[in-house]
């Protein structure tokens, strides 16, 4: 039984049209390596200065396609479906783009989790289920990628993909 639902935000809800291909250049520039991707362990092996600075320029990436964000129907739609559920955000998009999109769109979570608060999303579905106070065979969580679905099968939850 659905007791709660987890939302992934870019791609799920939402699209950002950030360019991530050039977001990237300037990361790798920030923190002085070749290589970023994958982008959370590049992030998460830099020091908290670093790390300040790559989310500013991430914020400022986001905040710069905003008026561009546009609604994903299919993940809405869910959204609706389950709008008398508990109900989480976990994202690594930033806690700025997240209170603007939340207001432009009128979505309202119990609990949200941000890239500030937790970069790996198996640790952001673990800290709503502590919030939410829900087993994690309890929890439906939509996403819109392979390691949504991987992470979902991982802590036991239920999974729903919302096509790209």
């Amino acid at each position: 039984m659905i007791e709660a639902v987890a939302f992934d935000l870019d791609g799920t809800l939402v699209r950002l049209p950030i360019d991530y291909e050039m977001l990237c250049e300037e990361f790798k520039k920030i923190m002085q390596i070749s290589e970023v991707r994958p982008l959370v362990d590049a992030i998460s092996k830099v020091d908290e200065k670093t790390r300040k600075l790559v989310f500013t320029a991430w914020d400022k990436a986001e905040l710069g396609v905003f008026k561009e964000t546009s609604i994903n129907e299919p993940g809405m739609k869910i959204y609706r479906d389950f709008v008398d559920k508990p109900k989480a955000l976990v994202t690594l998009q930033g806690k700025a783009i997240v209170d603007t999109i939340l207001k432009k769109f009128g979505l309202i979570f119990n609990t949200v989790i941000t890239r500030e608060d937790e970069l790996l999303r198996i640790n952001q579905l673990k800290k709503v289920l502590v919030r939410l106070k829900v087993n994690a065979n309890n929890l439906l969580f939509v996403g819109n990628t392979d390691g949504d679905a991987a992470t979902a099968k991982k802590i036991g939850c239920q999974f729903h993909r919302i096509p790209e």
